[in-house]
């Protein structure tokens, strides 16, 4: 549950959220990078005032926590969105039609300025289940494995999962991610129709798949990723 306690830095106020865990051992309190909301874990038995009281204590270190948060990206005439890892310029007029199209450096789109933001979000996610459903069913043709429904969502703790019916569903937000991020999330769930775990043998075939080494691709993700949820911010 929330409660009254806020913290605020910079124009940013998110409310503490309160949540109790049957396994926790102990308080934990951290702030998501993803969407700036800060989460106080605690013990099913433990004390919800003393929580929210030590909470309080750690007041400084939450709104710094805040204050680095990556800078919100919100879609705008003019403006860029990120696409395969470069940025795109925004050219919009409300004269041309609503259909976004990419020309070189550019989004090209028109229509009411109303909507405009949902309209590019919504070109995005079709060219991510594209390019991604694409890739996948190479990957997997390669690995001589099948692969079932190829989806997308905008989950918040992983970038794809592979099902033990072999469908995979992917983050749409791999599509403003540079390419070798793409491909290297593509190779690590193709790879789990080969091994559903995390072993030698997985961690071979992943790099097999992918063709180079995929840590560059995930310390990328460690380091950028939660810039991309603040994409349409």
């Amino acid at each position: 549950m929330s409660s009254e306690l806020c913290f605020a830095h910079g124009g940013i106020s998110r409310p503490l959220i309160v949540r109790r865990v049957a396994n926790a051992r102990r308080m934990r309190l951290a702030v998501d990078p993803r969407d700036g909301s800060v989460k106080l874990t605690l013990p099913r038995r433990g004390s919800e005032r003393a929580a929210r009281a030590w909470a309080e204590t750690q007041r400084v270190w939450i709104e710094r926590q805040l204050a680095s948060l990556p800078a919100p990206r919100p879609i705008v005439a003019g403006g860029t969105v990120p696409y395969r890892g470069e940025d795109l310029r925004i050219d919009w007029s409300a004269e041309r039609s609503r259909t976004v199209h990419h020309a070189g450096d550019r989004l090209v789109v028109g229509g009411p300025a109303e909507g405009l933001s949902r309209r590019i979000l919504a070109w995005l996610k079709r060219e991510a289940h594209r390019q991604l459903e694409a890739e996948t069913r190479a990957v997997a043709a390669a690995a001589g494995v099948t692969v079932g429904r190829v989806a997308i969502g905008d989950p918040r703790s992983r970038w794809g999962s592979c099902s033990a019916a072999g469908d995979i569903r992917y983050a749409w937000r791999l599509i403003l991610a540079p390419p070798h991020v793409l491909s290297s999330t593509v190779a690590h769930e193709v790879a789990h129709r080969l091994h559903m775990d995390h072993s030698a043998a997985f961690r071979a075939a992943e790099a097999r798949l992918l063709g180079t080494d995929p840590e560059p691709a995930r310390r990328w993700l460690r380091q950028h990723g939660a810039s991309l949820y603040w994409v349409g911010c």
